[in-house]
């Protein structure tokens, strides 16, 4: 039986692949009429298993004894994910349905009384123009069928270019977008799926030409997962359909500009949906708003859009037939509204709104590489969250004073082995060359959980985020964190360097990182490198005046925080909107932390994405909180809000909030 709350959605599903992984016999599991491998999680994600769904595994080979325990474990410890009495003490029904989809519903009727259109606000702004409605050109397949083994090499062929295009569009999509470029990750494992290149060249073993037979696999796992009664499983449809299209224009061989017909006048963009692909190679400069008849906040699109910033209303639903092409509209990516054919009267409003948001924004980005000081004098440092060398080149350009979080699985993930130290060192270098002489805080390698690694082989947990991960893998693995720290120091020669611990929740683990820290600053003469730790356990803080007598520094990683304090998934699709960062119990541990580092004469900076929350700002930076690192687009509009705030004002509200009984009363107070 699963028991997971959502049941076997994309988490629990993808642990259930990487325990089936580990063995070599062969696992099927087999949902209702239907039996899929074990191996794949797309096939596992299309059995659309609900909570308390039964399912039968089916494990035939020499270690299918073994294999059998092992999985019968996972499954019934949760794969990762807690499956006690489900919210309300009800289990989900067939007929019910998503709380993600409720969400939305909600949002849509609350702005039913709005004139005109409307759909889900997916990112603010105030945009008026002509509509260009985008239709999709479906490949038209010609290509008849020569042989098996043509056919089945053509398609191993054309799926390894894809998988080619897929790394140059991810470092495209890195350039322009940082973290989100992921998403593209997630299409190579798409394409990698054993399920998927199996069903086609069955097809084709029956004669049918490689084109027909990926369109026809790929449009019946698109069909399948659109139908799951999980609405953010739904969405990922547009994943495979853009994977779909890629493969089958290479069959084609057409690498065709879907944006060629676009006007060259700024148009709002009108599409049916926006596979990701479309949103990242989009020319931003031709397009005031993104509109889209389905899709929602939690679409990979929508997290595009919001990374490019451009105003957003996606799922208008039917009623986006009436959107025309030439008709001038306002689109209001606040509230999701869209108005069609404006009265005069509507355009001066929309306008009068735009032009002040604009001279908002255009006032923050030209004071962006100025101090943040609030206006009673406090210095506050405003620094950026990064994940490459083009996310600092773009943080520096964009105002930022450092680098508060540098992210450094990047270097290690989606590969065979771990980078040597000079491969560690050049990259790091990089970095602190891009933020000219600016500090730069690197956070340790941060996995296990939900981020293994393929080198570095983890047995199954009940529940890996209270597992080995973060600093407790690294002390598991010293020789890896060793040489990332000899690789860390060597960069140190090009600018301020800071080394940051993960996940530290005990004494003892800060000791033995510090010390190995000491060990290779002798070994290799580097002096002047400051250590801290991520508060992101509700241990440390508790601990912070313990930890302030020998840390340089605390940054707090809010989204952690919140999670571990509130027992509650920040990504889990019912209780997500709940996981709120300026819950008072979150607070209160961060004014502890600033508290204790106050009395030691040490500095505290928040890394989470609550630094970038309008919200949020005054009230961190009132707890004592002196540095805020955010993402480089937010930069500037970050510094324009201290800029408006007094310190004052910030400490008064600061202690309102601590007193409150929640988040949303936290949120009224501000």
């Amino acid at each position: 039986m699963i028991r997971n709350h959502t049941g076997l959605h994309a988490r629990p599903a993808k642990e259930l692949v990487n325990v089936a992984k580990k063995f070599r016999s062969k696992i099927t599991v087999q949902h209702g009429a239907k039996t899929v491998n074990a191996k794949s999680m797309m096939s596992l994600l299309t059995l659309g298993v609900r909570h308390n769904g039964a399912i039968s595994v089916v494990i035939d080979g020499d270690d299918e004894v073994e294999a059998a325990s092992v999985i019968e474990q996972a499954i019934l410890s949760g794969l990762g994910e807690d499956v006690d009495t489900p919210v309300n003490g009800e289990a989900k029904t067939a007929a019910q349905p998503t709380k993600a989809k409720v969400a939305e519903e909600k949002v849509t009727e609350s702005v039913e009384e709005l004139t005109g259109l409307h759909g889900i606000p997916v990112c603010s702004g105030v945009v008026m123009g002509r509509i260009w409605r985008y239709e999709r050109q479906t490949e038209t397949i010609t290509a008849a069928f020569q042989s098996v083994a043509a056919d089945q090499a053509q398609l191993a062929a054309a799926i390894a270019q894809a998988q080619d295009d897929l790394q140059q569009l991810s470092i495209q999509a890195a350039a322009k977008l940082g973290a989100n470029a992921e998403i593209f990750h997630a299409h190579s494992e798409i394409l990698g799926d054993p399920d998927i290149k199996e069903a086609a060249d069955q097809l084709i073993d029956q004669q049918t030409a490689a084109a027909h037979a990926w369109q026809q696999v790929m449009d019946g796992r698109a069909e399948s997962m659109s139908q799951l009664d999980n609405a953010l499983m739904a969405e990922r449809a547009a994943d495979v359909r853009d994977v779909r299209d890629r493969v089958l224009a290479i069959l084609a061989g057409k690498t065709s500009d879907p944006w060629a017909d676009m006007p060259a006048e700024p148009i709002i963009l009108l599409a049916d949906e926006l596979l990701p692909s479309d949103t990242v190679t989009l020319d931003t400069s031709r397009v005031l708003a993104i509109c889209t008849v389905s899709g929602s906040k939690t679409s990979h699109s929508a997290i595009l859009a919001r990374s490019l910033g451009i105003p957003a209303v996606m799922g208008i639903g039917e009623a986006a037939a009436t959107m025309t092409t030439g008709t001038f509209s306002i689109v209001n990516g606040a509230t999701g509204q869209i108005t069609l054919d404006p009265t005069e009267d509507e355009k001066k409003a929309a306008q009068i709104e735009a032009d002040t948001l604009r001279k908002r924004a255009e006032a923050a980005q030209a004071a962006a590489h100025d101090q943040a000081r609030t206006s009673d004098g406090t210095r506050i440092e405003v620094v950026a969250n990064i994940g490459s060398v083009a996310d600092a080149e773009k943080a520096y350009a964009n105002g930022a004073e450092g680098v508060g979080l540098c992210r450094t699985e990047f270097l290690f993930l989606d590969r065979e082995t771990p980078p040597t130290i000079d491969e560690q060192t050049a990259i790091y270098r990089g970095i602190l060359t891009a933020m000219n002489g600016n500090p730069v805080i690197f956070r340790t390698l941060d996995v296990g959980g939900d981020k293994p690694l393929s080198y570095l082989p983890l047995p199954p947990e009940e529940n890996p985020f209270l597992g080995i991960r973060g600093i407790r893998l690294a002390l598991e693995k010293p020789d890896l964190l060793r040489d990332q720290i000899h690789a860390l120091l060597n960069a140190a020669d090009a600018g301020p360097i800071r080394i940051m611990f993960p996940m530290v929740s005990d004494l003892s683990e800060w000791r033995m990182a510090r010390a190995m820290v000491q060990k290779v600053q002798d070994e290799l003469g580097v002096t002047n490198v400051e250590c801290g730790i991520m508060i992101e356990v509700p241990s440390a803080a508790l601990m912070a005046d313990i930890f302030a007598a020998e840390v340089d520094f605390f940054s707090v990683g809010t989204n952690d925080l919140t999670q571990y304090t509130l027992a509650m998934d920040r990504l889990h699709p019912v209780l997500a909107k709940q996981s709120d960062g300026l819950h008072p119990a979150v607070l209160r541990l961060i004014a502890k932390t600033a508290q204790a580092a106050k009395a030691h004469g040490k500095w505290v900076g928040v890394c989470g994405e609550l630094a970038a929350d309008p919200q949020a700002t005054t009230i961190l930076i009132g707890l004592g909180v002196t540095e805020l690192s955010v993402s480089g687009v937010a930069i500037a509009a970050v510094k324009a809000n201290i800029r408006a705030t007094a310190m004052t004002d910030a400490e008064k509200i600061a202690q309102t909030a601590l007193g409150c009984a929640t988040a949303k009363e936290v949120r009224a107070s501000v």
